[in-house]
């Protein structure tokens, strides 16, 4: 069954002043689906995730929230809930105190509300809810934003880097509680720069570059992007292996040990998995046990780098292209 769309964008654009922000970006989220949005510094996460939570307006393209036609006002649909660049927090009051404020603030029905004590238990901060939140640490503040999110039953919940600063206690807090809406039917819009977080929490991802999209579609396409890579290999005869992976079709013995920890038992080799899986059977043949193979640079890292470099310097190529030297004679076209 094919679920109903929470967020709709097509060629959204945003500019502050000369900057170009977004530049034609398409944005597709279900209901029920927890999407990836990631990028470099600067690709223009920030700015679309303000859009969707009703922080700015787009200068151009069609934005749909809910079901609803976001036009040129700061303005969202019921149901909308999240944070960008951190959650805003009265430092002198304590969590409870915080999330109380933001309810009475906010208006909320009593009989809407998931409950101030609720919310502070699903992100695991009970013990410490009535600290003053000045002695929070970073990860702290973000697990009582997420709280504050979930004082109503959001359908849309829009996170800025949820998981920044989190110990593994707290990660695991927030992994359960984003899982556990979006099993509900909540549409989840997170960014992040952990690809580890992303390949646990998301099924579908938008990698941005200089405003654009590079790519879209579920995380498992993004990881077959990466291509050929690098990969770690630990044997029980280093000097066996090195001949069977120089003999090994498809398959480059890296030079060097500068990409891996200084270890005489690691070898580095590169190429496709059909050759790694060829080396594999190679060295069983040869008696030769594998203790170790893995990538250097995980697959979706890998894949992050390779696309949002190629963007880079298509955006380079592009200005270069569009700058035009005209002689006395020549007319402008």
């Amino acid at each position: 069954m094919q679920r109903s769309p929470a967020v709709r964008g097509r060629g959204i654009t945003k500019s502050f002043g000369e900057v170009i922000a977004l530049d034609g970006v398409d944005l597709d989220v279900a209901s029920g689906q927890v999407h990836g949005l990631v990028g470099p510094n600067g690709a223009g996460k920030t700015t679309l995730l303000g859009l969707l939570l009703g922080l700015a307006v787009a200068d151009g393209g069609r934005l749909e929230i809910l079901g609803t036609p976001v036009g040129r006002t700061l303005a969202v649909p019921d149901g909308v809930a999240g944070f960008v660049d951190g959650p805003g927090l009265y430092p002198s009051l304590t969590a409870r105190q915080n999330l109380s404020a933001l309810a009475s603030l906010r208006g909320y029905d009593t009989g809407r509300t998931a409950g101030v004590d609720d919310a502070l238990e699903q992100v695991g901060l009970t013990d410490v809810a009535d600290d003053r939140i000045r002695g929070f640490s970073l990860g702290m503040r973000q697990r009582l934003g997420l709280a504050a999110a979930l004082l109503t039953t959001p359908r849309l919940l829009v996170l800025d880097e949820p998981a920044n600063g989190l110990d593994p206690a707290g990660k695991h807090h927030v992994h359960r509680v984003i899982a556990g809406l979006a099993a509900e039917g909540t549409a989840v819009v997170l960014s992040s720069h952990r690809m580890d977080d992303l390949a646990a929490l998301c099924s579908e991802v938008t990698l941005l570059a200089t405003g654009r999209v590079v790519f879209s579609g579920p995380v498992s396409k993004l990881a077959a992007e990466s291509g050929e890579l690098d990969y770690r290999l630990r044997t029980s005869d280093p000097a066996a292996a090195h001949q069977v992976a120089l003999d090994t079709s498809g398959l480059r013995v890296v030079p060097g040990r500068d990409r891996v920890e200084p270890d005489a038992d690691v070898l580095v080799v590169h190429g496709p998995v059909t050759a790694l899986d060829e080396l594999v059977r190679r060295l069983v043949r040869a008696d030769v046990a594998v203790r170790e193979l893995a990538p250097v640079v995980p697959p979706l890292e890998a894949a992050y780098l390779a696309l949002t470099g190629a963007a880079q310097e298509d955006l380079v190529a592009e200005q270069s292209d569009s700058t035009l030297v005209v002689s006395p004679t020549q007319e402008v076209p």
